[in-house]
């Protein structure tokens, strides 16, 4: 007797994650894997153009300021729900961030205020297993006409 095959999903998954090294090049990846997701659940250009920002920016907090031991992992999830997109970046630093203020000289230090500006909301919290923080942004999506 044969095993009735069940249909294959018709939509793209509504909640996907990545694991990426402690690398500068996981930045762009990251961010190629974002807008591809964005596409496939057919975003606005906007929305795609935003979270692809906030994400680099979250992404490059974690690689370059997450002091944590050779293998560590980065994480970045996205979640799409009928009217929001909320992007996740954990890392093993335990350290919470907070916008800095940078001077008009400096080449870097805007990124948080970036994520505020742009992100309909943001946060950090300590990640549940103890180990490290999740920083996350939610991005508003305009319903389909």
């Amino acid at each position: 007797m044969q095993t009735p095959r069940l249909p294959l999903p018709v939509t793209a998954p509504r909640d996907i994650e990545w694991h990426f090294p402690r690398h500068a090049r996981s930045v762009g990846r990251a961010r190629a894997l974002v807008r591809a997701q964005a596409a496939s659940w057919e975003l606005p250009q906007a929305v795609t153009d935003t979270a692809e920002l906030l994400l680099s920016e979250l992404m490059t907090n974690a690689y370059r300021h997450a002091k944590t031991p050779a293998g560590r992992e980065i994480r970045a999830r996205c979640e799409l729900t009928d009217d929001r997109l909320r992007i996740t970046v954990a890392d093993a630093n335990d350290a919470l961030p907070t916008p800095g203020t940078a001077s008009l000289d400096d080449e870097s230090g805007r990124g948080l205020e970036l994520v505020a500006a742009l992100a309909d909301d943001w946060g950090v919290e300590r990640r549940e297993c103890g180990i490290g923080k999740t920083v996350w942004f939610e991005l508003a999506v305009p319903a389909h006409p």
